[in-house]
């Protein structure tokens, strides 16, 4: 009778209630997994599924993976951008939030890039299809983000490394405390065993295994609706630990489009002659600030004088014949080369300097005609962006090849307090280098094909997304807009991703640690009750969805 009594104890539907809950467990954790991924799935819904084809002559709607490199698109006012491509008819606005974070929309005239997905607001575009399917800059945002994803961080191998150990001891817990009961307590067998089963559902290691994955996926997934595309888990924990901000100055801190600021005559000269001189002696130059003086004659719509006889002078400037009078554009060492008298040009030219603009000289062979300046502006975001660095206890350093005067013009404008300068293209990795060996982990920002050494050499490399294919590919991160206040997001939602970890793995670890005594029955020592392994079942599925709850919390991150 006794033993009947026993077997009518052991509620033999435990094991079913039991795969229940835990199924049931495994339901919810896979629906709050499936919202953590929400932003791929976002991001694939962007894109349109048909394009207006134009194809001898006629308009065709085709599927999107009909469309060929080359085809012609006709993109309407309120339509989305299906395609990568440059604009071969039309201007317009278009809104790339989608792909930038950026809310204000961007002017487009004919030789424009327009990005697919991204909404055309205004006027009717034709569009020239240069890349297609895998290749479009949207496919590769979904490859990244579901790459980063799936990668481990470093401090997951924490939570693998306690589950090493974790596991066996908690087994051997489980068959001491069976053993235990039966042996020194005199219980029976089906008392030890229902002992020994509470203890392995209650201490299943799924919230701990969840706690890392769960936190990166919403992590990366966030920075992806913000413009910042993380490339892996190990970048986006590294950039928490980010002391110092190194900032490449040419187009990530300024606009990286040179501008004339001023055209100061110093003779009889006026100031529209004097630029439209420079403009023509400049229209065939690849030099920026070439290119910078006849856009600003454009700007002024300036008519050209002839000139002839161009020669580039490296090093100096350049030399042109207009009529039967050389004139020379270029540096204060060409003016001295000359024998012109600089006193009148020296004071202006030092003044220019210290606003952080670059002077270019203009002269005869009798005298110097005449100032140039050309400056290339700072982003409007900037000052902001490295005030909020600051404010986040970070070292914030300007890396530049201009001379030391024009460098520290331009820093302190952005508020900077630490420059480098005088620093050639090939040494700007030796800079970070030269940083982390005193102990610095140094995030590094830029945007040209010179910064990809140094964004491979830094901990954290940051990529402005306008910036060049060479300089995104050696980054672990890419700003898709050109606004550096992203820097400071970033490493935010890493330190926010990583608090979110560190919060799920106490959680995990103190929820089993303080579960096992009971279901090892110490309450029941006492005259508490048993843990019923349903109960355990329960508890256990709950501790994983809560982790998963709390990885969710993230998605509210606001920078």
């Amino acid at each position: 009778v006794g033993d009947h009594h026993a077997a009518m104890s052991l509620y033999y539907e435990a094991a079913g209630v039991i795969l229940t809950l835990v199924t049931l467990g495994k339901y919810f954790e896979a629906r709050s997994k499936g919202q953590t991924s929400a932003a791929i799935q976002a991001l694939i819904k962007l894109a349109p599924q048909e394009a207006q084809v134009l194809r001898e002559g006629q308009e065709v709607t085709l599927p999107l993976d009909q469309v060929q490199v080359g085809d012609l698109v006709r993109v309407r006012p309120g339509q989305k951008i299906p395609v990568d491509g440059h604009v071969v008819e039309g201007q317009s606005w278009v809104d790339e939030s989608m792909l930038t974070g950026e809310s204000l929309p961007v002017a487009k005239k004919v030789g424009d890039q327009v990005v697919g997905a991204s909404l055309n607001q205004q006027g009717s575009l034709i569009v020239e299809t240069n890349k297609v399917g895998q290749d479009t800059t949207l496919a590769q945002i979904i490859h990244l983000v579901q790459a980063a994803q799936g990668s481990k961080a470093p401090i997951a191998q924490l939570a693998d490394r306690v589950s090493a150990v974790f596991v066996p001891v908690v087994m051997t817990l489980a068959l001491v405390a069976g053993l235990a009961w039966y042996l020194i307590g005199g219980q029976s067998w089906a008392f030890a065993l229902t002992i020994s089963i509470a203890v392995l559902v209650i201490a299943c290691p799924c919230a701990l295994g969840l706690a890392t994955p769960t936190a990166i996926m919403v992590g990366t997934g966030k920075g992806a609706e913000q413009g910042i595309l993380i490339k892996s888990g190990t970048a986006l924990e590294m950039a928490h630990q980010v002391d110092a901000v190194v900032l490449d100055k040419t187009g990530t801190l300024t606009q990286g489009q040179p501008q004339v600021t001023d055209v100061l005559p110093l003779t009889g000269w006026t100031p529209d002659q004097l630029l439209a001189l420079a403009a023509a002696a400049e229209v065939n130059s690849e030099h920026p600030l070439g290119q910078a003086i006849v856009a600003g004659a454009r700007e002024r719509e300036l008519a050209l004088p002839e000139v002839t006889n161009f020669q580039s002078l490296t090093g100096y400037g350049i030399r042109v014949l207009n009529g039967k009078n050389f004139y020379f554009l270029g540096n204060r060492r060409m003016m001295q080369e000359i024998g012109l008298d600089l006193s009148l040009a020296e004071e202006l030219a030092a003044t220019l300097a210290a606003g952080g603009k670059t002077p270019i000289y203009v002269g005869n062979r009798e005298e110097i005609l005449g100032l140039i300046a050309v400056a290339d502006p700072l982003k409007a975001t900037s000052p902001e962006a490295v005030r909020r660095l600051k404010a986040m206890g970070l070292q914030v350093i300007m890396l530049t090849g201009d001379n030391a005067k024009t460098a520290q013009a331009l820093a302190a404008e952005a508020g900077i307090d630490q420059v480098i300068s005088d620093v050639l293209p090939a040494d700007k990795a030796q800079v970070v280098a030269d940083l982390q060996a005193k102990g610095l982990k140094v995030a590094m920002v830029g945007d040209g094909i010179n910064d990809a050494p140094a964004l491979a050499q830094a901990d954290v490399g940051l990529a402005i997304g306008r910036g060049t294919d060479v300089a995104i590919e050696s980054a672990d991160m890419v700003l898709m807009g050109s606004d550096l206040t992203s820097v400071a997001t970033a490493i935010k939602l890493s330190q926010a991703t990583i608090r979110n970890i560190k919060e799920n793995l106490f959680w995990a670890f103190a929820y089993n640690v303080l579960g096992i005594p009971v279901a090892m029955g110490v309450l029941h020592l006492f005259g508490g009750p048993l843990l019923n392994p349903m109960l355990a079942g329960a508890a256990m599925s709950f501790s994983s969805v809560s982790v998963i709850l709390n990885a969710l919390r993230l998605r509210r991150f606001k920078a």
